[in-house]
C-alpha cells in the first residue's frame, strides 16, 4: 500500500483529522488504561456539572483531562513501538516502557491534585 500525501489545504486537514480521530477510537476501545482514564474523565465531567464548577475550573479540568489522555496515548505508543522492534524482554526497552509510564504517573498526579482543589472545598 503506496502513502500518497494530500497537498490540498482542506482535504489534506480532513484527512489528518479523520486519522487523529480513528486513533483516538481506536486507543479507547483496546487500551485498558485509556478506557480507565476515559471513564474518570466522564465522571469528573459529570461531578463539574453536578458542582457547578466555575470557569476557571472547567479550564483547569479539561486541561486535566487532556493531558492525562495525550499522554497515555504516548506511552501506548511508546510500548507498541518497543514490542514491535524488541518483542521479547530486553533491559533497555524495559527502561524505556517504565519512563513512559512514569511521564502517565506525572500527568495523573496533577489531575489529581487538580480535582482535589477543585472539589474537596464543594465536598466539604
Amino acid at each position: 500500500m503506496d502513502f500518497e500525501k494530500d497537498n490540498t489545504f482542506f482535504t489534506g486537514r480532513l484527512k489528518s483529522i479523520t486519522y487523529a480521530f480513528k486513533g483516538a477510537v481506536k486507543l479507547i476501545a483496546t487500551e485498558h488504561s485509556v478506557m480507565v482514564q476515559f471513564s474518570l474523565g466522564i465522571l469528573v465531567t459529570i461531578a463539574g456539572f453536578y458542582f457547578n464548577i466555575n470557569t476557571t475550573e472547567w479550564l483547569f479540568q479539561t486541561l486535566a483531562i487532556g493531558l492525562v489522555m495525550s499522554i497515555e496515548g504516548l506511552n501506548t505508543a511508546v510500548e507498541k513501538v518497543a514490542d514491535f522492534i524488541h518483542p521479547n524482554y530486553h533491559e533497555k526497552i524495559g527502561f524505556i516502557k517504565d519512563i513512559a509510564a512514569g511521564a502517565v504517573f506525572f500527568a495523573s498526579i496533577s489531575a489529581i491534585a487538580i480535582g482535589i482543589i477543585i472539589y474537596l472545598p464543594k465536598i466539604l
